[in-house]
């Protein structure tokens, strides 16, 4: 494998420095949608992501309906907003597997998402596909060893929707765990970066319940991780949005260990053998309704810890035997100096809008930094 020192970095950085306009990018789930921001708190945002069409409409039809008109939608933002459909979402991935696997059915899928957009109003559409290659929620039921062609297939479907749609932006989610990044390789990337307009890179969840040790589930550290895979093996830095994720994660701990450390403790069994959910692990919004109907997740908000080397939040509740992580609106600043300035990025994406409605810091902490990216 080629090496790439930190001056190669920094002058990848420094050649991606100046665009006119970063990407301030919001998903808007069909979930969280009655407490929502006015316009001060949205103001410069340019894209809204509605979330999701289910991917396997588009082999046969055009019949998505979004949760919201798509003119209501732009009412909740600054004037020119470009509105955009998500394609997919967590555990959506037999309808892009089938839509991928032929030069006709990438074309149908293709030509199928075009015309939605054209019926719907829509300026842009992002492919969420988590993830071409395996590790999805269907893992342990389809393993990765059936999805190999995959590899193969994605890049071809991204080319023929982005032929499909003309001059409007694609977008796509792509993984920010290492180990999820099977169809991202040195040679796929290239096809991947010359045929979208932005990388939204999940830079969190990179905790999840598939591991048997504490870490952040997003952090200045681990998200450089991601963005200096991606640009190694070929991504262009203007491409890539950072992503932050408007939710805490908590884990349940092994009996008896004592979480001293802001990382590297041993958790319980959070995965069944056969991929499910054991129940041990989850997932709190920054909701209002979350700060006053759940003690435990409210007393870890208050009690937080900053990890300030590897740039995360936590807390330990050793009463309940849970280990809590997060991003705070310091550490979103944090972020903006030391991962998306230092490498030059095209922008940032959060998940998910109304999922921040207790006090909108993290929205407001994100506004604060694309202005000062400008």
């Amino acid at each position: 494998m080629m090496r790439f020192s930190r001056s190669m970095f920094v002058a990848a950085a420094a050649a991606q420095a100046v665009f006119a306009k970063p990407a301030f990018m919001m998903y808007f789930d069909q979930w969280h949608t009655t407490t929502l921001p006015d316009r001060s708190v949205t103001a410069g945002v340019n894209y809204v992501i509605t979330a999701f069409a289910q991917s396997d409409i588009f082999n046969s039809g055009t019949w998505y309906q979004p949760f919201k008109p798509v003119t209501e939608v732009r009412a909740l933002f600054d004037d020119g907003v470009k509105v955009c459909m998500a394609i997919g979402g967590w555990g959506d991935t037999s309808g892009f597997g089938v839509g991928a696997a032929t030069e006709a059915s990438r074309a149908t899928f293709a030509r199928n998402v075009a015309q939605t957009l054209d019926n719907l109003g829509y300026d842009c559409v992002d492919v969420d596909w988590e993830y071409p290659g395996g590790n999805g929620e269907d893992y342990k039921q389809k393993p990765n060893d059936q999805k190999v062609q995959e590899i193969e297939t994605y890049p071809l479907l991204l080319q023929a929707i982005k032929a499909a749609i003309g001059d409007r932006e694609l977008s796509i989610a792509v993984p920010g765990r290492l180990e999820d990044m099977i169809a991202f390789t040195p040679e796929k990337v290239p096809l991947i970066n010359e045929t979208v307009d932005h990388v939204n890179v999940m830079t969190y969840d990179l905790m999840n319940r598939r591991m048997s040790t504490t870490e952040h589930h997003t952090s200045i550290k681990g998200s450089l991780s991601s963005i200096d895979t991606y640009i190694q093996r070929g991504m262009s830095p203007s491409k890539l949005i950072l992503g932050f994720a408007f939710y805490a994660k908590w884990f349940t701990t092994q009996p008896g260990v004592q979480c001293t450390t802001p990382t590297g403790c041993a958790t319980a069994v959070l995965e069944g053998a056969d991929g499910s959910d054991t129940g041990l692990s989850g997932a709190v919004t920054f909701e209002v309704a979350n700060y006053n109907t759940d003690p435990a997740f409210a007393d870890a908000m208050q009690k937080g810890r900053t990890d300030a080397e590897a740039g995360g939040m936590w807390y330990w509740d050793a009463g309940e035997g849970v280990y809590w992580t997060w991003d705070s609106a310091e550490l979103i600043a944090r972020k903006f100096r030391e991962v998306v300035a230092a490498r030059g990025l095209g922008g940032v994406m959060a998940w998910s809008l109304a999922q921040d409605s207790h006090d909108w810091s993290h929205l407001k902490a994100m506004q604060a930094g694309v202005a000062g990216m400008q």
